[in-house]
């Protein structure tokens, strides 16, 4: 029988913990066992294995990621909102790492819970972005631009790549001015087919 007060939930949070302390390949059904003072076979109580609990790992920091970034980015618009969340996402990322790399991964297209998730994250950048007027293809675009760049910062930084003597936090603000004028420009229009029907 499992501890008395060891849920999934518990479960989850244990090994989104250990795996932000010791690294995503320190993350085994084992070590959340013993965190939590059980044997190992109890917690198929609650996930179905390594797998399904990496999955529910991810679905918590996508969860966790999105309240974090609407919060910072209530109320503002355009660039204030650029470096709001630019800056949120940093913060947490850096604070948990493994988590921050969980909430990149591809939503599993017959997870409902992770469907969602992932859904919500795409949802707030839109809204982040929506002040620049951007639609369809653009959005796409535009957001796919922003996840890249800001996972690319988090990567390096954590990484320790960035050793020239000027702070990384003016770089990075250098970057979003430079982005937020081309979200600010005119739209150039879709390429037109190439094909024929000769």
């Amino acid at each position: 029988m499992a501890r008395a007060g060891v849920t999934r939930a518990r479960v989850v949070e244990t090994a989104a913990r250990l795996a932000d302390e010791q690294g995503a390949g320190a993350l085994t059904l084992a070590a959340v066992a013993d965190e939590l003072g059980v044997r190992t076979p109890s917690l198929y109580k609650h996930v179905a294995g390594l797998p399904a609990l990496r999955l529910l790992v991810a679905v918590r920091a996508k969860r966790e990621l999105a309240a974090c970034l609407s919060a910072a980015t209530v109320g503002r618009s355009r660039l204030d909102a650029l470096r709001a969340l630019s800056a949120a996402y940093r913060t947490w990322a850096a604070e948990h790492p493994a988590s921050a790399a969980a909430a990149q991964s591809a939503p599993v297209p017959d997870d409902e819970d992770d469907q969602v998730a992932s859904a919500a994250l795409v949802e707030l950048v839109y809204g982040v972005l929506s002040g620049y007027g951007l639609t369809g293809d653009a959005l796409v675009d535009a957001t796919r631009t922003l996840r890249a760049g800001l996972s690319g910062w988090v990567a390096l930084e954590s990484s320790g790549a960035f050793g020239l003597d000027r702070p990384v936090t003016e770089s990075v603000e250098w970057w979003l001015t430079g982005l937020d004028r081309a979200l600010d420009a005119p739209q150039p229009p879709a390429p037109r087919s190439h094909h024929t029907n000769a």
